[in-house]
């Protein structure tokens, strides 16, 4: 028996049932993956010249307890995928709300993204850490895997810092939303009607 779904959302009309065994389309799966909120992350690595590499990402998650693992998705059209590959380690530094501005650099092509942002090496000759990120975890890299459009980068966590008070910046129907700010204003609103 095939099962189909729907989709509806403010303002848009319902989509029609397709049968759930038929892959989504590109723009499809774009559409239906801004519904998962992630935490926004700039992944950075130094190469064997002493060039620093970053991209903004939202696909970082855990896959192991022991060993500890940690996996980032790079895009196999990034300017950063070689110097990822060839790295021996690489740091995942999670943004905070107040860090649209790094996020952002570190979405674009052509410039220096590190200019005018406070990143200094984890250690004498780690990756680069950015000073007053949320939370960022040092990796070795431990493997890498080719899936689709993009590389899987493994990485195995040799350390962790959490140097900020504010919550996480998320990545939210294409959108930036400041987790506390949520929370803040949910809780307003709900006193007002208390």
């Amino acid at each position: 028996m095939t099962t189909t779904w729907t989709h509806t959302g403010p303002g848009r009309p319902a989509a029609p049932a397709r049968p759930a065994e038929e892959p989504l389309s590109a723009a499809e799966f774009r559409e239906a993956m801004s519904h998962l909120a992630g935490a926004l992350t700039v992944v950075t690595t130094q190469d064997a010249r002493g060039n620093r590499w970053g991209f903004t990402a939202t696909s970082a998650l855990s896959v192991s307890q022991t060993p500890p693992l940690l996996l980032v998705g790079v895009g196999n059209t990034s300017s950063c995928l070689e110097a990822m590959l060839g790295s021996e380690g690489f740091t995942v530094n999670v943004l905070g709300e107040h860090q649209r501005a790094v996020a952002e650099s570190f979405a674009r092509k052509g410039i220096d993204r590190f200019e005018g942002h406070d990143f200094v090496p984890w250690s004498v000759d780690g990756p680069p850490l950015l000073a007053d990120a949320h939370a960022a975890y040092r990796c070795r890299t431990a493997g890498s895997i080719p899936v689709g459009d993009h590389h899987l980068l493994i990485g195995e966590v040799t350390g962790f810092a959490a140097r900020s008070t504010a919550g996480p910046l998320l990545w939210h129907r294409r959108d930036f939303v400041a987790l506390n700010r949520t929370f803040t204003a949910l809780n307003e609103k709900e006193a007002v009607h208390a």
